[in-house]
């Protein structure tokens, strides 16, 4: 029988039916009711009601307001970021870039290194300056919810972006809401929200989509592992249909996404490959796929497989396998559970197989107990592979982590480092020996300065062409003619084709995705003007059963 949740209430009538008691009934059994108190260590998934409200709050009408989108981080956050700014739009919300004109500042977080979490710590202050409601979601509060200034703020977790909604009705009313708790299915940990939410794409061109939460590792300097948790999987048949969908969008490039690509099945019994054969059946020609950061463990069970899998004329020849040190001992201690010889076997195997491929990798300069032996191994590391794309970080302690408490190398000594890395990186020119070449690249994004289109060749390298809109979303031929540290420039070829790659038309620039329950999102607007509840997806059903066993 299903549940008063599993479909929406066309009238407020249809919660009282003859079978239900009556008040004096349910009064009557709730003297029997024995209150238990709630485990201290229960995950927090809670409401706070009537925190900063204000008179003139309770007459606000939610849906009705400008919201202001910001996300640091990783392509998963934005993932995330586009997730939540989709289902605010079509809950009638109007997603805003002007952060002056905004109602609402939506503060999607990235806990990786402390600048990332400065500048998350002075928008909430800037907000607060101005007056502005907020809400805070990603992985800083996820990790460490009793931060002293997340105090009495709005949080949405990484595993609950589904009910985003909700959250931003009663901030916006002037309630603190914080649903952190962890999704579960038959005990199991589920990867997080559904795939098929609405969403905002911040490129119309491309869609990202994460394809698992968490990891496997426990590397001692990771503060996200706090946040995302262990490995969840989601099944191949979702992310297939979720590619499916995206194509029918317009969408002409996916980017596949997660805290480690490689681990990908491992908790449901499949693997990164066998999901990988399945996207690429419904890449239309001309399209793209791009594999996301896979650590080497998990890479080097698959090498051979992965070789024909980049070999495909319709997935990007590029892969991030972050190194972070050369050193085994430092390695050791980061527990990272490879040593170096397992990064170079796992390079040197995909350069001799897929000839040209782009190996990006990262190094954490000054991780505590580095030796200058230790940094002098990945200085000659980068010397000998050279590295076109290459993420440097100076190491920064983040609470609550093993590497924060142990003995930190002196700051000069960390600056120097990152400093010296840079130097060696910037020596080199990757890509000079490619003028003249004439190459076939996919036309996806605008330049920083706006002054080009950014394209990308096979091996994803950045080559920036005319602005001409005829050429965006489309792959075409070019004539490489300079080459600086981080890009080439292409002149298209006169008479040349120009493939159009997409099987739809995509959308516009803001525009919702992902749709088909558009009578459903108009029955919701209805149920905003209820002053019993609100309801705004099936799926978002936790708040129906909590009042429904109250006896509301």
């Amino acid at each position: 029988m299903p549940s008063a949740c599993d479909s929406l209430l066309d009238d407020i009538e249809d919660m009282v039916t003859s079978h239900d008691p009556t008040p004096h009934e349910r009064q009557f059994a709730r003297r029997s009711i024995v209150p238990r108190p709630r485990p201290r260590r229960q995950q927090l998934d809670y409401l706070i009601p009537e925190v900063n409200a204000t008179l003139s709050d309770a007459f606000v009408i939610p849906g009705t307001q400008k919201i202001w989108v910001r996300t640091w981080g990783c392509s998963h956050n934005s993932s995330d970021g586009e997730y939540m700014a989709g289902q605010l739009a079509a809950s009638g919300y109007k997603i805003t870039e002007n952060p002056s004109d905004a109602d609402l500042w939506l503060l999607n977080s990235c806990t990786v290194k402390n600048p990332a979490e400065d500048h998350f710590r002075n928008s909430i202050k800037k907000a607060q300056e101005q007056n502005k409601k907020v809400v805070v979601a990603g992985c800083v509060p996820q990790a460490q919810p009793r931060t002293e200034y997340l105090k009495d703020l709005s949080v949405i977790g990484v595993q609950q972006i589904d009910r985003v909604v909700e959250v931003v009705d009663e901030a916006i009313k002037g309630h603190s809401v914080r649903l952190l708790g962890q999704k579960k299915e038959k005990g199991k940990r589920l990867g997080g929200a559904r795939l098929d939410l609405p969403k905002i794409r911040k490129n119309p061109l491309i869609e990202i989509i994460s394809i698992n939460t968490g990891c496997l590792n426990a590397c001692t300097y990771c503060k996200t592992k706090h946040a995302r948790g262990d490995l969840a999987s989601y099944p191949i048949e979702e992310l297939v249909e979720r590619a499916r969908q995206s194509f029918q969008e317009g969408v002409c490039e996916i980017w596949l996404t997660s805290e480690d690509t490689g681990a990908y099945g491992r908790d449901i019994g499949t693997d990164l490959p066998s999901l990988l054969w399945e996207l690429v059946k419904e890449i239309p020609e001309g399209a793209m796929l791009r594999l996301g950061m896979t650590n080497p463990p998990y890479i080097l069970e698959h090498l051979e497989e992965m070789v024909r899998i980049l070999q495909h004329p319709r997935v990007y020849a590029f892969l991030h396998v972050p190194v972070q040190s050369a050193s085994d001992s430092v390695l050791m201690d980061m527990k990272r559970e490879y040593c170096c010889a397992d990064f170079r076997s796992v390079t040197d195997f995909l350069q001799q197989r897929v000839p040209g491929i782009t190996i990006a990798t990262d190094i954490i300069c000054g991780f505590p107990g580095e030796t200058d032996e230790d940094f002098e191994q990945t200085m000659e590391l980068v010397r000998q592979y050279r590295f076109p794309s290459l993420f440097i970080n100076q190491f920064y302690p983040r609470p609550g982590t093993p590497a924060a408490k142990m003995e930190q190398v002196p700051a000069h000594m960390k600056k120097q480092r990152t400093k010296e890395l840079s130097a060696l990186f910037h020596s080199y020119k990757p890509y000079d020996h490619k003028i003249g070449e004439r190459q076939r690249v996919l036309v996806t994004e605008d330049s920083f300065d706006s002054q080009y289109y950014v394209a990308h060749n096979k091996f994803y390298e950045q080559v920036l062409v005319p602005k001409k809109p005829e050429l965006k979303g489309k792959m075409v031929e070019v004539d490489i003619y300079e080459a600086g540290k981080h890009y080439m420039k292409g002149r298209p070829v006169e008479d040349a084709q120009v493939f159009t790659p997409s099987i739809a038309q995509p959308l516009q620039k803001g525009q919702v995705s992902g749709l088909p329950q558009v009578s459903l999102l108009d029955r919701l607007s209805l149920a905003r003007s209820t002053p019993v509840f609100i309801l705004k997806k099936a799926k978002q059903s936790e708040w129906l059963t909590e009042k429904l066993s109250a006896g509301v």
